[in-house]
């Protein structure tokens, strides 16, 4: 078994990406793939397969060979969230995906409009509560890691507000600029011209701990919600039955890549923070993830088919 490992990779690697070009995943998979390339002295290409909210690229995945030359980049969505909202998937992410590495995470920020009476999350949480069931939130989609931060930051602060889904972050963002919504729970970047043009305002963010990117926001859990954390995660997949040793070959290799400094910086950059850790660290934290968000969809009864 340990020569697979060793004489792996004898032809070009194949990085499936469940989202368009140029969204985040994109940019993760060809930064990582161009350094890849330098270490394995193999192409690795990256495939877009974006659609049915990242499952039809993870199905990709899960039906590949498992020989480790067909590779994803899986997210919150179409590996922990998607069991619970879909009477019928293509895939079993715990038994047709192995984890291999996490690549990184990116908290979501609480978005007001600049004319939003609410300085602070407290103020915002007061406001909300005089409200009643007047308030409206936007997402970046049913069922995204947007719409579910909301319901458990609404259950955890206990008020009120209904949701209003758009297919992705600018009409989102425009809705709460506007005023067509009042909130909005999505990742910063995608919220940068709003916020540079002065027309929205953040009041959290989701990590457990400030970041180095948004070092004066503070964060939900030190805001008066200890332990509130709901981030946005993604990471290398294989299908089930690759070997371990290639598994562990490309988790430390992937692990080394993310060390070098231009890929630090890049990520830090787009606002991501960088992952790493071992198969089994990856898939304790899935495995935790899938609890925590499996409760809040059951709760709202979020069912998407």
């Amino acid at each position: 078994m340990a020569a697979s490992a060793q004489s792996w990779p004898t032809k070009p690697v194949k990085l499936v990406v469940p989202t368009p070009a140029g969204s985040s995943l994109d940019f993760i998979a060809r930064t990582l793939g161009e350094k890849l390339r330098e270490r394995w002295k193999q192409p690795v290409l990256v495939d877009n397969k974006a659609g049915a909210g990242g499952m039809l690229g993870m199905t990709t995945v899960a039906k590949a060979p498992a020989d480790g030359y067909t590779l994803g980049i899986g997210f919150n969505g179409p590996i922990a969230f998607a069991p619970y909202m879909y009477k019928k998937m293509a895939y079993d992410p715990a038994k047709d995906l192995l984890p291999v590495v996490l690549t990184s995470s990116q908290p979501n920020v609480l978005a007001v409009a600049a004319s939003h009476p609410a300085k602070s999350l407290p103020e915002f949480v007061s406001w909300a509560k005089k409200q009643g069931n007047k308030i409206n939130y936007a997402s970046v989609g049913a069922g995204s890691s947007s719409h579910l931060t909301m319901e458990l930051f609404k259950s955890t602060a206990a008020f009120d507000a209904t949701h209003v889904p758009f297919s992705g972050s600018p009409p989102a963002g425009i809705s709460v600029a506007s005023e067509e919504t009042q909130a909005l729970f999505t990742v910063a970047p995608a919220l940068l011209p709003l916020i540079q043009g002065g027309r929205i305002r953040l009041l959290a963010a989701t990590s457990l701990t400030r970041t180095e990117t948004m070092k004066d926001l503070p964060t939900v859990a030190e805001s008066g919600y200890p332990g509130f954390e709901a981030i946005a995660w993604n990471g290398i997949f294989t299908p089930a039955g690759t070997p371990p040793d290639v598994v562990r070959r490309i988790s430390a290799d992937v692990n080394e890549v993310m060390k070098d400094k231009e890929v630090r910086e890049a990520f830090a950059r787009q606002g991501l923070v960088i992952g790493g850790g071992s198969p089994d660290e990856f898939k304790i934290f899935i495995a935790k993830e899938s609890i925590k968000w499996g409760t809040i969809i059951k709760k709202v009864g979020i069912s998407i088919d």
